[in-house]
């Protein structure tokens, strides 16, 4: 299987050496869970597209900085791009952004929470049980960082899990398109430098207990891997 990566945000370069770009991490990420999938990175910021839409099995929207109702003039073309590998059937994951665009794209709605910022280890439960899930802990453990949320679900979607915090954390539609608001590709320490940047913006309480979040992540925290799995299974479905 070949992924298609839509690269919508660029890493800040002086943690480029240490944690590489987006696409670099969904690579690594990915590429444990199969070690045979091939991957493609499209700079859709830069305004980088496939030349056909068919040149890959399947797309992923990477997480970003900016918000999907930003007025930017990349975000227009990638929702129209979205829209239309949705239309050919094309299988889509989407990653905190992708997960919001994917909605806003497809008949929902992307708003700033009155809640404020998601920061640190969060825990979204399983309602359902999907045929990708691997029958264990319905509940999941993921870094996060967004102050973004869905509030209205995509035509067709069904929410699979959530939280007090985010209730529309992980959506599916049918058998084409899954998206997750947290980060599966993120690491404890990438995130700690983003908690690091973002300490003013956060606010010292979601600050302090983001960082205490991770403080124990060898005892068992951040699922990346398991996520990774159901993708795989999801696409190869």
């Amino acid at each position: 299987m070949k992924l298609g990566i839509l690269k919508t945000d660029t890493v800040r370069p002086e943690w480029v050496p240490e944690f590489g770009e987006y696409p670099d991490m969904f690579v690594t990420l990915l590429g444990r869970a199969d070690p045979g999938m091939e991957f493609v990175s499209y700079d859709v910021e830069g305004g980088v597209y496939p030349a056909d839409i068919d040149e890959v099995d399947a797309y992923l929207i990477t997480g970003s900085k900016s918000s999907v109702y930003d007025d930017k003039p990349w975000i227009p073309p990638l929702i129209k791009f979205v829209q239309e590998i949705a239309g050919r059937g094309k299988k889509i994951i989407g990653i905190c952004f992708g997960h919001q665009l994917v909605a806003q794209a497809l008949g929902g709605k992307t708003d700033k929470s009155a809640k404020g910022w998601g920061a640190g280890l969060h825990t979204h439960t399983f309602t359902q049980t999907p045929s990708w899930h691997d029958g264990g802990s319905k509940q999941l453990k993921i870094l996060v960082s967004h102050q973004d949320q869905v509030v209205t679900v995509a035509e067709g979607a069904t929410v699979l899990a959530g939280s007090d915090f985010c209730e529309n954390a992980v959506c599916q539609i049918g058998d084409q398109i899954l998206t997750f608001q947290g980060h599966p590709e993120f690491i404890p320490e990438y995130s700690r430098e983003i908690m690091e940047f973002r300490r003013e913006l956060f606010g010292e309480d979601v600050y302090h207990s983001a960082v205490a979040s991770i403080s124990g992540e060898q005892k068992g925290g951040q699922e990346g891997d398991r996520v990774a799995n159901w993708v795989v299974k999801f696409l190869k479905g």
